[in-house]
């Protein structure tokens, strides 16, 4: 009876279940990812796989490849945890965003735009550079330039209360 070194499958003839599969096609694919099997190899094993019945043929299958890592290294991955860390980070970033795309607004909304000297000179540089364009437009409200991050900022503050309000759902962690 061969024992699986990795220690994922059961013993001997015990039934695998649908997840040591998986597994075992996951291991698969590492191999193949570093150039241990090839494209042929990785598909017929992976068939195999798939159709296996027992631990015995799962360990078969694995064999001859090393194994990468003890089986205690594996982890299994809590992805509460992921978010409990990313969202206060999501917060803090969007806080900041909405706040400067607000001065942003801010400052174009009182901005007198460019003086009659400062259009005419840009229209020169242009020039200089062979490209020639029309004076730009006189100084007014610049709508754009007022609205779109003051768009954005709005849009930023939606996403802090609907985080906000998904972390009061769901109280605090222990």
């Amino acid at each position: 009876m061969e024992q699986d070194p990795r220690g994922f499958f059961p013993p001997g003839d015990l039934r695998v279940s649908d997840a040591e599969r998986e597994l075992a096609v996951s291991e698969l694919s590492r191999a193949f990812q570093v150039g241990r099997l090839t494209t042929e190899e990785f598909q017929q094993r992976s068939e195999q796989a798939f159709a296996a019945r027992t631990g015995n043929e799962l360990t078969a299958l694995l064999a001859d490849l090393p194994v990468e890592r003890e089986p205690a290294d594996i982890a299994v991955v809590n992805h509460d945890d992921d978010l409990d860390t990313a969202r206060p980070r999501v917060m803090v970033g969007a806080t900041i965003a909405a706040a400067s795309f607000g001065l942003i607004a801010v400052a174009n909304a009182l901005s007198p735009g460019p003086t009659l000297q400062q259009r005419e000179l840009t229209q020169q540089i242009f020039r200089e550079h062979g490209i020639n364009i029309p004076l730009p437009p006189a100084a007014s409200f610049n709508w754009p330039g007022t609205i779109t991050p003051a768009i954005i900022a709005v849009l930023f503050v939606a996403l802090i209360v609907v985080l906000r309000t998904a972390q009061a759902k769901r109280g605090p962690r222990p």
